[in-house]
């Protein structure tokens, strides 16, 4: 029974060590994934009813009275 049980914690513990990060390709796509979701960001934020509403918010809080 310790056999066993000794066998199984080694195993546990061999896929517990194993390099669990990403691959220099998977950084690629995460990294390409990453750019394209900013891009976009960009995009919707310099559109112009976005700006327009933006402008306006940063118009108010820099009039208001304090």
């Amino acid at each position: 029974m310790r056999e066993k049980a000794g066998r199984t914690w080694a195993l546990l513990r061999g896929r517990c060590r194993r390099d669990a990060g990403m691959v220099t390709s998977e950084y690629a796509m995460g990294i390409i994934a990453a750019v394209g979701f900013a891009l976009l960001l960009y995009e919707v934020v310099t559109s112009g009813q976005v700006k327009a509403e933006l402008q306006g918010i940063v118009k108010r809080a820099l009039s208001a009275r304090m």
